[in-house]
């Protein structure tokens, strides 16, 4: 009786990967990225002249990525302007305190490392379990803005993108009952500060291949153990379900944030829905008289 051996599994060779494709492929990428920040400073007069930028770098591949186009954009900018990368250390265990400033080293920028602990801060008031984002976001930007103001800053750049500006106007619609979002410049609440987002434009898909091709140092965004926030990971779901559905639909609302047409929505603040198609001499609407239901001023006179 002969022995029937199976047959070797197939070898599957991957096609050999052609290294020009690839860095032709990451220079258009880069260019991509060149193109949009520019365009979004341009459009929203993030930068001018003799402006004192802090990056704030995070660790992650957002803010790695915006210090990184900034750098190159700076070489050839019609203005001048100075970058410094900051990073607030708040002393999350295990963060690792070296790989920022070595980083920083190579690449010949200027930086400066801030070191506040708010991680007992925030550990001590939120209870166990519950997330820690909200508190640990107010503290972080509290202790940015300070060093912004003590040290001469005029603008102060964010590594938020497209999509976090679109999943932002999400949230607050579906969560909030409001129409806002998170703007791609902006005053700080007490007057003193300009926020720029110079990702505004650029996809996060993009983000991330530029970040991997790059070889960014990336530091984990989990090292506190919070929780993601559970509704911007709805958002995030819902968002990433119509991306491959209806791939571009990211894209169009993003675009439809920047094309706003007050006439066509619901908010007498904004546009004079009182005075549109008033008759001269006529009263204007009375709310207290309509929801109450008194009777018109005329039923008197025929009485």
């Amino acid at each position: 009786m002969s022995t029937v051996l199976p047959l070797p599994d197939p070898v599957l060779r991957r096609p050999a990967v052609d290294p020009r494709r690839v860095a032709h492929e990451q220079g258009k990428l880069a260019k991509r990225l060149r193109r949009q920040v520019g365009q979004a400073i341009a459009d929203f007069g993030m930068i001018e002249e003799g402006d004192k930028v802090m990056v704030c770098l995070s660790g992650g591949k957002d803010s790695y990525t915006m210090l990184d186009i900034l750098l190159q954009l700076q070489k050839k900018a019609p203005v001048r302007f100075e970058l410094v990368a900051v990073n607030l250390d708040q002393k999350q265990p295990g963060f690792p305190e070296h790989v920022l400033p070595e980083y920083l080293e190579r690449v010949g920028v200027p930086f400066h490392i801030i070191e506040q602990d708010t991680y007992s801060v925030v550990s001590r008031v939120i209870p166990e379990g519950k997330t820690m984002c909200s508190l640990c976001s107010r503290l972080r930007r509290g202790s940015l803005y300070s060093y912004a103001e003590e040290n001469g800053f005029t603008k102060i750049a964010l590594g938020h993108h497209r999509d976090d500006l679109v999943a932002t106007f999400f949230l607050n619609m579906f969560f909030h009952a409001k129409l806002s979002g998170m703007p791609p410049k902006l005053l700080s609440d007490n007057g003193k500060h300009v926020v720029i987002r110079p990702l505004a434009y650029v996809r996060e898909d993009d983000i991330a291949e530029y970040a991997e091709a790059r070889g960014f140092p990336i530091i984990p965004c989990n090292l506190c153990g919070s929780q993601e926030n559970l509704q911007r990971k709805q958002v995030k779901k819902m968002m990433d379900a119509w991306e491959r559905e209806t791939p571009g639909r990211i894209e169009t609302v993003a675009r439809a944030l920047g094309d706003i047409r007050p006439s066509q929505l619901s908010d007498p603040n904004l546009f004079d829905f009182l005075s549109l198609g008033h008759r001269d001499g006529a009263a204007l609407p009375n709310a207290h008289a309509w929801l109450a239901g008194e009777p018109h001023a005329m039923a008197d006179d025929d009485a």
